[in-house]
C-alpha cells in the first residue's frame, strides 16, 4: 500500500473513534464549563491533552484551586499507559522509520487509537496512524468545543449517557478480534477480571487508576506473552 492509501485507511478506521470522542468530549466541554473555563480554554485543554481521564481528573484539581505541581504529577500518574502504547508501537514501526514520524504519532496514541493500530500488520505505516489521528481528534476538540458552549443546559442524565459511548468503542474494538482468537479473548476476560478486583478488594482499590491500568497491562500482557509466545517469523507471517 502507498502512504496515501496508508492514511485513507486510517481515517476509515477513525470515523467511528471520531463519532465516540465527539460524545465524551460533549459532556468533558459541559463540565469544562461548569467550572468556569472558557470555550476556548477547553478546546486548548483537550487539544494538548487529548485523554478522557486525565481531563476529568484536571477538572477537579483546577476547581480546587491546587497548584501546577499537583496537576502535573496527578496527569502523569493517571497518563502513564501511554507510555507502554508509544513503546509498543514503536515495535510495530519498520526500523528504518525516521524519528520524526516515531515523535509525532505519539501525539495521537490514545486507548482507541492505539488499539486500531496495533491490530494491524507489521510493519504499521505511521501514516495509518496519521490518518486516524486526523479524523478522531478534531472530533474531540469539536466535541469539548460544542459542550462547553452548550453549557448547562443539557440534563445530567443526557451527559452520563453520552459518556457511555466511550465503553461502546472499547467494546467494538476488543470484541472481534477476540472472536478470531482465542488468547486475545482469554486476555481481555482476564483484564476485566482483574480489573474488577482492584475495584472491589479494599488494599488493592486504594491504587491509583492510572497505576491500576499500568499494573494490569503488565500482568495480564507477560503472562500472555510467556503462556502462548509467538515466533518472530510466524508475527511476520500474519496478514
Amino acid at each position: 500500500m502507498t502512504k496515501k492509501q496508508h492514511f485513507l485507511s486510517g481515517m476509515r478506521d477513525g470515523i467511528p473513534v471520531c463519532l465516540g470522542y465527539f460524545a465524551v468530549s460533549f459532556a468533558f466541554g459541559i463540565q469544562a464549563s461548569a467550572i468556569g473555563l472558557s470555550v476556548l480554554e477547553s478546546a486548548v485543554l483537550s487539544a494538548a491533552n487529548v485523554t478522557s481521564a486525565g481531563q476529568f481528573a484536571a477538572l477537579g484539581i483546577i476547581a480546587a484551586g491546587a497548584s501546577y505541581i499537583e496537576l502535573s504529577f496527578t496527569q502523569l500518574i493517571i497518563n502513564l499507559r501511554y507510555f507502554l502504547m508509544s513503546c509498543a508501537l514503536s515495535q510495530r514501526l519498520s526500523p528504518s522509520t525516521r524519528p520524526m514520524h516515531r515523535f509525532l504519532i505519539t501525539y495521537g496514541v490514545t486507548d482507541e487509537i492505539f488499539a486500531l493500530s496495533a491490530a494491524q500488520p507489521m510493519p504499521l505505516s505511521p501514516f495509518y496512524s496519521y490518518g486516524q489521528i486526523a479524523v478522531a481528534i478534531p472530533g474531540w476538540v469539536l466535541g469539548t468545543v460544542f459542550g462547553a458552549a452548550a453549557g448547562n443546559i443539557l440534563p445530567a442524565v443526557l451527559t452520563n449517557a453520552l459518556g457511555i459511548a466511550l465503553y461502546g468503542m472499547f467494546v467494538a474494538i476488543v470484541v472481534p478480534p477476540a472472536k478470531k482468537n482465542r488468547v486475545v479473548a482469554g486476555v481481555a476476560l482476564s483484564a476485566m477480571a482483574l480489573s474488577t478486583a482492584f475495584a472491589v478488594v479494599p488494599f488493592l482499590s486504594q491504587i491509583s487508576s492510572g497505576f491500576r491500568i499500568i499494573l494490569i497491562t503488565v500482568l495480564v500482557s507477560d503472562a500472555a506473552a510467556w503462556l502462548f509466545p509467538i515466533a518472530e517469523d510466524e508475527k511476520e507471517a500474519k496478514p
